[in-house]
């Protein structure tokens, strides 16, 4: 009897961990299969993949209102940013946030204060006035998060980036309805180039698709050490190229045939970019 009871304890707790192990798996493919619709819904054709054996695109996953970022604890930085933009009537930004909030989910003490005589902008790469016009304040709050900056040249920041940003948002959205967007920063083997915790990119890319049944697409590449006057064409290239730089395979979903035509080739007809290459930005 006693050898009974003894054994009693050690039965209901065995009984009693495999509940809680059942539970566990279930809550948590619960979360898994929640998580997986959500980021099907802010990214096309599948998150950015990455190999193992390549530790240039090791990254997880942070989901934010608007947006989803690949956030890098190596660079302490974020590899890309997607989100989806889509025409508003009545295009209106909410006042901008007066300051930058540190994310509790970065395993670095990342905050805005790092910048402050760096000579580099702190740099969105969702950005806050899209956020705010397509997906309101919560949005635009999230923008302000440093998971989501980069240090940036202010030539860059300020006037080419800023032109682009404006040309996706003003021009594109309206003349498709809509447009995916997959940006982010390329970085170097400079380990010890860093604004704080965060390492300085070397150039950024943006990545804008437009579904359909022959989905379109461009690409462009950044440097750091621009003038910001320059025409955008001149920073045109194939998707291809930005996965090399960047070790990431973007739309990983998307069928092969496709894949090649995509992301291999430079085109730009119907995009009406010519008109726009040289064309000011907002604050300028």
């Amino acid at each position: 009897m006693a050898r009974g009871q003894r054994r009693g304890p050690l039965a209901r707790l065995a009984r009693t961990s495999k509940i809680s192990l059942l539970f566990v798996v279930v809550i948590g493919g619960l979360w898994y299969w929640h998580e997986s619709d959500v980021r099907d819904q802010l990214s096309w054709m599948g998150v950015p993949d990455w190999q193992w054996d390549d530790w240039r695109g090791w990254n997880r996953v942070l989901r934010n209102d608007g947006f989803l970022l690949g956030w890098s604890d190596l660079r302490a930085g974020p590899l890309w940013v997607g989100y989806a933009l889509k025409r508003v009537d009545d295009p209106r930004s909410l006042p901008r946030p007066d300051h930058f909030e540190q994310d509790w989910r970065s395993l670095w003490p990342i905050i805005s204060d790092d910048y402050t005589g760096s000579g580099y902008d702190r740099g969105h790469m969702a950005p806050n006035y899209a956020m705010s016009v397509v997906y309101g304040r919560d949005a635009q709050a999230a923008s302000f998060l440093m998971t989501n900056i980069t240090p940036q040249r202010p030539k860059l920041n300020r006037q080419l980036w800023q032109r682009l940003e404006e040309a996706v948002i003003d021009d594109f959205v309206p003349r498709f309805g809509g447009v995916w967007v997959m940006t982010g920063p390329v970085y170097d083997n400079q380990w010890l180039h860093r604004i704080g915790f965060s390492q300085v990119p070397v150039a950024f890319y943006k990545i804008l698709v437009v579904p359909g049944t022959t989905p379109r697409a461009l690409a462009f590449l950044m440097p750091q050490n621009v003038n910001g006057k320059e025409p955008l064409d001149r920073f045109l290239v194939t998707i291809d190229e930005v996965e090399a730089r960047t070790g990431l395979d973007f739309f990983p979903l998307l069928d092969d045939a496709v894949e090649r035509r995509l992301e291999g080739r430079v085109e730009t007809s119907g995009w009406g970019l010519e008109a726009i290459a040289d064309q000011p930005g907002r604050y300028q």
